[in-house]
């Protein structure tokens, strides 16, 4: 290998660390650009087939609603990261099934974030999400949550592959 490339390689783990506690942004970033992304989505229903989403602001991808969900980390389960995400977006705890209900892989015009491999996994919220981050019928701001009795025009355009499920 290359000596120069072996430094900057050296560099770069060194910078990361435990790469398992997540990367940081702008080698994250690098790493997007350079190989898809893996990505788990909880769809959660409650008994009136309503689907909890949260809404997101991203540089990327704009604002709007999308299903809870986030990228799988370095030696990190599925089941692990669905539990962190639902921990992370909605306070709360789910149990999923065990398989995914789809796998869709998903391009975007952009280079940083623009290859997605995303596994949607049916959920069951185990305890109520946290009421603090419940979003007003009006209002709505990064992280808050809601449920919705159908597909929300403001659904980020990048989750339109769901719309069957909402």
């Amino acid at each position: 290998m290359d000596v120069t490339l072996r430094r900057a390689i050296e560099a770069l783990e060194a910078a990361i660390g435990d790469p398992r506690r997540g990367l940081p942004e702008d080698v994250f970033r690098f790493v997007s650009r350079v190989t898809p992304i893996v990505n788990v989505d909880l769809l959660i229903k409650d008994d009136r087939a309503r689907t909890l989403l949260t809404w997101r602001e991203d540089e990327f991808f704009g604002c709007g609603w999308h299903i809870p969900g986030g990228i799988i980390r370095y030696k990190e389960s599925a089941l692990d990261r669905i539990r962190a995400c639902a921990m992370e977006e909605l306070g709360a705890d789910v149990s999923c099934e065990p398989a995914p209900l789809l796998v869709v892989e998903a391009t975007a015009p952009q280079e940083t974030r623009g290859h997605h491999i995303s596994l949607l996994f049916r959920c069951r919220l185990l305890g109520a999400p946290d009421e603090a981050r419940r979003a007003g019928a009006e209002t709505r701001s990064a992280g808050q949550w809601r449920w919705h009795e159908r597909r929300p025009a403001d659904l980020l355009d990048v989750q339109g592959m769901y719309a069957q499920f909402l």
